[in-house]
Parts: C-alpha cells; sequence; structure tokens
C-alpha cells in the first residue's frame, strides 16, 4: 500500500497501484513525505475526493500496542508497536542525581507549600505510555481517512485472579485483615525471625524484586529480614539466596485498569466529529477464535475493528526508542574542576542515532552509536551480526528515526502463503 494525502494534508484512500505512483512523482504532481509507511501528497487538487468508510481498531496494551484500519471490503493498515520500559529506572537515576546535588547545598529553602499535583495526574511511566497510544492513533489517522476509532479495554480483578473462587464478602476479608499495614503482616507471616539467619533482632521488609526493576509491595515479593543481613545483602558483602516470586505481579493488570479511562478521554477529546468506541477482550476472542488465526497484537486489532475480510499482506513493526539523553554533565568532576558533558553531538555527519541507513551491500540497518571522528555501529534489520567503525561513505540515509523505529515485514510468513 502507499498511502496518500492530499495538497492540504488531508488523508485520501491508499492505492496498490505503483506504477501510477511512480508517473505522479517523476511529474512533480507528488512528493514522497513519509518513508515507512511510504506515504506521497498530491501537488495538485484532484477533481474528486472519494474517501471509504475506515474503521481503526486499537489493541492497547502496557508493552504493546496493535493497530488495524480495514473497510468492509480489505484491510488497509495494520501494525505493533512496542513500547517503552525503561523510565521507571531513568526516573530512578534522576532522582538519585538531584538528591546527591541538592545534599552539597549548606542550606535549602523548604519548597513544599508550592507542590500541588494537578486533576487527573499520572506518574511519568503511565502518562509516558498513554502519549504513546495517542501518538500512533493520530499517526493513523493522519494517512488514512478513520470515520470510526474501536479500541479495547479491559479492566482486571486482581482478587479474582490470585483466588479465582472469590466471591461477595470475601473481597473484605483478605489475607491483610486485622493486621495494621502489609510490613505487619509480612512479619507475622515469617514468624517474626529473620529469614536467613533467624534471628529476633530489628526486623525489616525487604523487596525480593526491587521496586526500580517492577517490584511491588504485595506480601508476596516481600520477606523478613534483620537489619545485619539486610544491610550486608544490599551492600553486596554477603548476598542472599532468595526465593524469586511464582508470580511476577500484576504491575500490566494495573496499569491498563488505570490508563482506560485516561486513554478513552483524550482520544475523544482530540476526536471531537469522530465516534470513538470501546470493546472488550472476550469479543475479541470470540472473533479470533472463529477465524482460526494465531493470538498476535496486530490480529487482535484485525478482529477489534470489526471487517472480517481480506488481510494486508505487510504488517509494520513499530519500537518507540528514548529521543535524547537529557542528562547534559557527568556527575563525576574531572581534573581542574571541570565538568565532562554527557550528551554527544546530535547530529554527526547529518547521521542521528537510530536512524535508518543502506549499506553498500544492499541491507537496511539502524545506526546504535556513533563517534565524533565518522564513525558508526550499524545493527541490521535482521537481527544478524552488528557491523562496528563504518565509515559514512559505506551507507546512505534513509529516514530518520523521529522517536521511533518502524519496520516492514511480511505479515504472514512464506510457510503460511504458500
Amino acid at each position: 500500500m502507499v498511502y496518500v494525502i492530499d495538497k492540504d494534508g488531508k488523508p485520501l484512500m491508499p492505492t496498490g497501484h505503483h506504477g501510477k505512483v511512480k508517473w505522479l512523482l517523476r511529474r512533480k504532481r507528488a512528493k514522497v513525505v513519509r518513508r515507512s509507511p511510504f506515504t506521497i501528497q498530491l501537488t495538485y487538487e484532484p477533481e474528486t475526493h472519494c474517501v471509504q468508510s475506515v474503521t481503526l481498531g486499537v489493541d492497547a496494551g502496557s508493552k504493546h500496542v496493535g493497530l488495524s484500519a480495514s473497510t468492509e471490503r480489505k484491510e488497509l493498515f495494520s501494525a505493533e508497536m512496542t513500547l517503552r520500559d525503561d523510565i521507571p529506572q531513568l526516573m530512578t537515576a534522576r532522582r538519585q542525581s538531584r538528591r546527591t546535588r541538592r545534599s552539597r547545598l549548606r542550606y535549602r529553602a523548604p519548597r513544599f507549600d508550592n507542590r500541588r499535583r494537578p486533576d487527573a495526574w499520572l506518574t511519568a511511566t503511565m502518562e509516558a505510555k498513554i502519549r504513546t497510544h495517542v501518538n500512533v492513533i493520530n499517526d493513523g489517522c493522519a494517512i488514512l481517512p478513520v470515520s470510526r476509532i474501536v479500541i479495547e479495554t479491559a479492566s482486571f480483578d486482581i482478587q479474582k485472579i490470585k483466588n479465582p473462587g472469590i466471591e461477595g464478602a470475601q473481597y473484605q476479608r483478605g489475607e491483610q485483615l486485622d493486621y495494621e499495614n502489609v510490613k505487619a503482616y509480612v512479619k507475622a507471616r515469617d514468624g517474626f525471625r529473620c529469614w536467613n539467619c533467624r534471628s529476633k533482632g530489628k526486623l525489616q521488609a525487604h523487596h525480593i524484586v526491587q521496586r526500580k526493576d517492577g517490584g511491588s509491595d504485595r506480601p508476596e515479593n516481600l520477606i523478613t529480614l534483620c537489619e545485619s543481613c539486610h544491610t550486608r545483602h544490599h551492600n553486596g558483602t554477603h548476598p542472599l539466596s532468595i526465593p524469586f516470586p511464582e508470580n511476577k505481579g500484576f504491575r500490566n493488570a494495573t496499569e491498563m485498569s488505570t490508563m482506560r479511562w485516561f486513554l478513552l478521554g483524550r482520544i475523544r477529546a482530540a476526536y471531537p466529529d469522530i465516534p470513538v468506541e470501546q470493546t472488550y477482550g472476550y469479543i475479541t476472542n470470540w472473533s479470533r477464535n472463529q477465524l482460526k488465526i494465531e493470538k498476535t497484537h496486530a490480529n487482535d486489532a484485525f478482529c477489534i475493528a470489526g471487517n472480517l475480510t481480506a488481510r494486508c499482506s505487510d504488517i509494520y513493526d513499530i519500537v518507540k526508542i528514548r529521543s535524547h539523553n537529557r542528562q547534559v554533565m557527568k556527575q563525576n568532576i574531572t581534573k581542574g574542576g571541570k565538568l565532562k558533558r554527557n550528551q554527544a553531538t546530535r547530529m554527526i555527519h547529518g547521521i542521528d542515532r537510530f536512524d535508518v541507513v543502506r549499506h553498500e551491500d544492499g541491507r537496511d540497518m539502524v545506526v546504535t552509536a556513533r563517534k565524533t571522528r565518522g564513525l558508526y555501529c550499524l545493527k541490521p534489520l535482521d537481527g544478524s551480526k552488528t557491523l562496528t567503525d563504518v565509515p559514512r561513505r559505506r551507507f546512505t540515509l534513509l529516514w530518520h528515526s523521529n522517536g521511533v523505529i518502524v519496520i516492514r515485514k511480511p505479515a504472514f510468513p512464506a510457510s503460511a502463503q504458500g
């Protein structure tokens, strides 16, 4: 598919006639505005604006997002996006840097009276995921005349997942009933003894999986340690063989339950003239079983759109990346009392990090690292070995990343196509 927008930037129906597209480009009646997905913009006013009804199905998720745009006769666009998962670690690093910098001040005035969170405040992780959902929907609506948006949302019952037989008043009689807090329950569960040395000294609650690594405050992720064992474990002088919890937590389920209404509200506010509907997982599951197709995010989005007709031959694999390193200077001061810059030059010979380039051997690659003297590390899109210290003359720029890496691949394996 070649996606088409008119002179004013409004999307038209895509075309599969590549010969006509080449004819328009050769005669300067169209120009390329995007390489992946390939999109052209007309430089003249067409006689008619014939568009069909296009439904955009969105499979919202905590780690991945599925998109599928289709008419009653054919699927026009299919994509899967991978969201970022490094934001908690970056927030932890920022907090530690600020704490270190502020501790060097001799006096710091109190600043607690002016810290008020606005209404509908979200954490940085949730805000980034919701914005990524909104941006990928905006990109789909920018190249296709979408007339209807359907989003699959989900609300998870955490207690039902942990105990399928729970009902009625049992919701109010959990395992922490009559305990002051989670720490009190964990200490009582472990018999008020250290899990390592079995002493009854000053006891503390230890996270098996740390919060910065995705761990939670659930009792399954906490054990009782004495102050001595806890300190030695975190210092690395006496690491403990701590059992890893079987259930890694309900972080993804909690995030989906939180973002569902925020996502629907923002999409409805952004597109007041387009009906935005929500659907549920059991409906998608029924449609997928009727078609007998594999459970993937792109297939789920295809079922969510509701037009169960011919599939698109290509699927776009989109990866959300970090645009830039915000830490300007390194923390350690070099000789002479000077701070060393932590940021590399944004553009080196017109090449930025994560730009997609074409090597002289014909393979498309992603720039993973650069050196100021003009050498680059290139990673092939097929996952093969990374090339290091490649000079600029050995490849050509295809397109800048602009915060995402877009890779086109066949929607079906060769064996399935045959």
